[in-house]
């Protein structure tokens, strides 16, 4: 049994572990760059990680509860509830577990959308989908995707904010030369050489 939207499910799923890798990538090549990882930076990434992990988890749930013949309405509700949970946690603490493990609370546009907006979202739907009025799946792929461009533009705006700061390069030890590697670096094209 395929329930309502699969297809949907599927590709916001897709989508979802890209851009966790994407944003994984881009701290990567920042510390490749020389860069070193801020707490901020760390942060930020370990937070999009759990944000992306528990939307794809949701993506993918109605379709496993069908595969055990659950009537509709229930998998819904149960996927509502399994998906809010977490994400209404997760929403709702931000801003203490940013201020504990950074120092300082969200920008007031993180907070206005990220963690406001994202909220209400979240709330909302379980509300709707708990109180059995119909397209329930609409209103689940719809918290969902909304949920997921939250977490988009938290991450776009806190990589603006990342790249506004200035860089802190890690410091690599110097190498070990030669003493004929030195002599080499000394030497001119008009000094003769001896050997």
């Amino acid at each position: 049994m395929e329930v309502k939207g699969a297809t949907f499910l599927y590709t916001l799923a897709g989508l979802m572990i890209t851009f966790a890798g994407f944003s994984a990538l881009l701290f990567g090549v920042r510390q490749a760059a020389g860069a070193r990882l801020s707490r901020l930076d760390r942060y930020i990434a370990r937070t999009v990680m759990t944000y992306i992990f528990v939307l794809t988890a949701a993506a993918l749930m109605p379709s496993l509860f069908a595969l055990y013949d659950i009537p509709e309405k229930w998998i819904w509700r149960a996927s509502g509830v399994l998906f809010a949970l977490p994400m209404l946690y997760l929403q709702v603490t931000y801003p203490r577990r940013r201020r504990k493990v950074v120092g300082d609370g969200p920008p007031p546009l993180i907070l206005a959308v990220f963690v406001v907006f994202g909220s209400a979202v979240t709330l909302a739907m379980l509300g709707y989908i708990l109180a059995g009025l119909p397209y329930s799946a609409a209103a689940y792929l719809t918290a969902l995707t909304m949920d997921f461009f939250t977490v988009v533009f938290g991450f776009v705006t806190a990589l603006d904010i990342i790249m506004q700061q200035p860089m802190e390069v890690s410091e690599r030890p110097a190498p070990e030369w030669s003493q004929e590697g030195l002599e080499s670096l000394t030497d001119t094209p008009h000094s003769p050489r001896t050997n």
